[in-house]
């Protein structure tokens, strides 16, 4: 008897295991990322204050996904886009991102791409990133991210928020363009100072009102044109923002 108790106990046992399957894991339920694309440095805007922001991390196959809050905690900043990716969402749709950075490289993260939309060339645009850079140290010869000359700040402002590559120094930045007289001087245009056009010694943004945002001794500040320990000769104007 206690032998086919034995045998009974041990035939359902193996039937328990003939029939046990290990469990499917099913993909579906994590992020994947389907492909990530590394693109030319562009600056866009927000389009949808809305919109996500968010830290990615971890596998390709199983991607974490943190959400941060809204674009709207960072307001009408200026972002530059270095990558897109496309995700398989755990829900089994597919979404697009951007890898954004703002212009002073302290916020970074991922956003859908429908919240943003591709900067024109406005002056709202270079002066965010303009004053994204005030308080930084005038270093001469220095062309940024942290330290700046004055052509090389102007040079730096223009490149990142217009995609527009101003020659190096002050005295070629005011021959390239087009002249324009104090009368007629709109924001976002270069205002020069020197001894005379022929001899260009400092440069800065025109911000309207009489005023410039400029890299000089003290740093990258906001100050006015006209001023006794300055001598505006000119103004030249490499984009025309229509300010």
């Amino acid at each position: 008897m206690k032998q086919r108790l034995i045998a009974l106990i041990v035939a359902i046992l193996g039937l328990a295991v003939g029939l046990w399957q290990a469990p499917n894991v099913d993909a579906s339920s994590t992020n994947r990322v389907i492909r990530t694309t590394h693109l030319t440095r562009t600056a866009y805007l927000t389009k949808n204050m809305q919109g996500g922001f968010y830290n990615m991390s971890g596998a390709t196959t199983n991607l974490k996904i943190k959400y941060r809050g809204t674009l709207r905690q960072y307001g009408n900043t200026t972002w530059f886009v270095s990558q897109q990716r496309q995700v398989r969402l755990a829900n089994n749709t597919t979404a697009n991102y951007y890898f954004i950075t703002s212009a002073n490289n302290r916020v970074r993260g991922w956003v859908k791409t429908g919240s943003l939309k591709k900067s024109t060339r406005s002056f709202t645009n270079l002066y965010n990133v303009a004053k994204s850079k005030l308080g930084h140290r005038y270093v001469y010869g220095a062309v940024g991210p942290n330290t700046f000359d004055c052509s090389g700040y102007t040079k730096y402002v223009f490149q990142q928020a217009a995609q527009k590559s101003l020659p190096r120094v002050a005295q070629a930045q005011y021959r390239q363009y087009p002249k324009i007289s104090k009368q007629r001087a709109q924001k976002g245009d270069l205002v020069f100072f020197g001894s005379g056009t022929g001899s260009i010694s400092h440069v800065g943004i025109y911000v309207g009102g009489g005023k410039m945002i400029d890299a000089q001794d003290n740093g990258v500040k906001n100050e006015k044109v006209y001023v006794p320990w300055w001598h505006a000769v000119g103004y030249s104007r490499p984009v025309n923002f229509g300010a």
